[in-house]
């Protein structure tokens, strides 16, 4: 992937998943298109399109934003760590563009390892599985 400018992601990106994926934002709690998406398919990056997430690893945490247990098996999703706001939390970030995601917690289903992706909407576009 050729790198791009912030005027270029500017173009490209709503304000607000400019926000979230490219300064690290976050979008409010319970507001995003995705939280209630129930079809089977793909979770891609919206900056980069690389898929991210299957709708298989997608369960309702309580949380206010799209959780996944498991990420995809060709994401790599990169894993840093965040002292911000007090706290020391996980944060993920696309392995292809770097766009900011959101966290990973420890408290996921402990079936599929116990993790709790907490993706913010805005960064995921979904292609649904084909018929």
């Amino acid at each position: 992937m050729t790198p791009k400018t912030e005027s270029e992601w500017r173009e490209i990106l709503s304000p607000l998943a400019f926000h979230v994926t490219r300064e690290g934002g976050t979008e409010r709690p319970y507001t995003g298109a995705l939280l209630g998406e129930t079809r089977a398919g793909v979770y891609r990056c919206v900056c980069c399109e690389h898929p991210l997430f299957r709708s298989e690893s997608k369960f309702h945490s309580g949380c206010g934003w799209p959780a996944f247990h498991t990420e995809e098996a060709q994401a790599n999703i990169v894993r840093i760590e965040d002292r911000s706001h007090g706290m020391v939390r996980v944060e993920v970030r696309c392995s292809v563009c770097n766009a900011h995601l959101g966290h990973v917690f420890n408290d996921g289903p402990r079936k599929h390892g116990g993790e709790r992706y907490c993706i913010n909407s805005v960064c995921l576009t979904f292609e649904e599985d084909e018929a």
